[in-house]
């Protein structure tokens, strides 16, 4: 069996890594190590770590420097011919290293192997809901519009992968390896701006697995709840693409990316209740790139529809509409899931 590190940045997660770790120590595919690596972190993560007795795991302390360094330090610290990367608050099922490794040794092609991903709330709570990716023949332009990886605990990756894309720079006067790019603007885009780094200056396949098989946290106190510097570190994403990315792509690239992203951030606006956001951020992403509505009309119209129901309509009346498209989006993700992931076993 070969070896997978498992990489875990921990900052400020004291409610939530235990749980982490365990989903971890319970995978059914037993030969990995678990780097932790605490981030500076102010409250009692790092005792709560320490708390697990399991010779797989290492705890490795460094200052705050943000996910994208932590990250990299584990990279540096690893010894596994896999890399897994999983947020202190998410989860995996107890298969998923093995559906991954499985893949991936079946593939010699594939380089980054992803599943697809289970929402739940802060309690841990399933809502029912799911992200829905392409699984094969992604682009660059895919993991720019529809961020098919979807999130940072979601993928599993050779190491010949980050051999091909890490870069030098100082660190504490040294030189040392990059992988992830730890511009702390980037934040928190880092992860595709390096997914978008492996599709363009590799060739190395992604594709991922149909089953959810990582378990996401919604948390409305985390970044991804915070829009305004999303949006600021999307920019930032695609000011540092210019600089590995043919020129003529992307101009053809810039505006759907854009849109995309903008149309995304209306959801999280719709979800937060910000009226006024909600509608901006749909007549933007319309505006830098309408043919968004022809490339995908149903969530485009959707997306629109929910904004304005959000700004015209009374707040229990939106609430009630809200509830309903839940269940019925929830439900066709789900059956697709069992049809999806049935045909890929076959």
């Amino acid at each position: 069996m070969k070896k997978v590190s498992v990489i875990i940045p921990v900052y400020n997660v004291e409610q939530y890594v235990a749980d982490t770790i365990n989903s971890v120590l319970q995978q059914s595919y037993t030969n990995f190590e678990l780097i932790i690596i605490d981030d500076g972190s102010p409250d009692k993560s790092r005792e709560i770590c320490q708390n697990f007795n399991d010779p797989r795991i290492k705890i490795i302390c460094q200052k705050n420097r943000g996910v994208a360094a932590a990250r990299n330090t584990g990279i540096r610290h690893s010894q596994g011919e896999y890399l897994a990367f999983l947020d202190a608050d998410d989860l995996w099922l107890p298969q998923k290293l093995e559906k991954h490794i499985e893949h991936l040794e079946n593939s010699p092609n594939v380089g980054v192997s992803f599943s697809r991903s289970a929402f739940i709330d802060e309690e841990g709570k399933p809502l029912k809901l799911y992200q829905m990716s392409k699984l094969k023949d992604i682009t660059p332009l895919d993991l720019l519009c529809r961020t098919p990886i979807g999130n940072g605990s979601a993928a599993v990756f050779r190491r010949e992968v980050f051999a091909e894309i890490k870069f030098k720079n100082e660190l504490d006067g040294t030189m040392e390896d990059f992988y992830f790019n730890e511009d702390r603007n980037l934040h928190p885009s880092e992860d595709v701006e390096c997914w978008l780094r492996i599709a363009i200056q590799t060739k190395w396949k992604i594709e991922g697995v149909a089953a959810a098989l990582t378990l996401y946290r919604v948390n409305p106190h985390g970044f991804s709840a915070q829009i305004l510097k999303k949006l600021r570190s999307w920019e930032t994403l695609l000011d540092k693409a210019q600089a590995y990315t043919p020129a003529q792509s992307m101009r053809q690239w810039k505006a759907p990316a854009m849109a995309y992203q903008l149309r995304h951030l209306t959801r999280r606006a719709v979800t937060l209740e910000a009226k006024s956001t909600a509608i901006e951020l749909i007549h933007r992403a319309l505006f830098t790139y309408w043919q968004i509505l022809i490339e995908e009309p149903h969530r485009t119209l959707m997306t629109l529809a929910a904004a304005y129901s959000l700004f015209l309509l009374p707040r229990s009346l939106h609430s009630r509409l809200k509830d309903v498209a839940i269940k019925i989006v929830g439900a066709i993700q789900n059956r697709t899931l069992i049809t999806e992931e049935y045909q890929q076993s076959v």
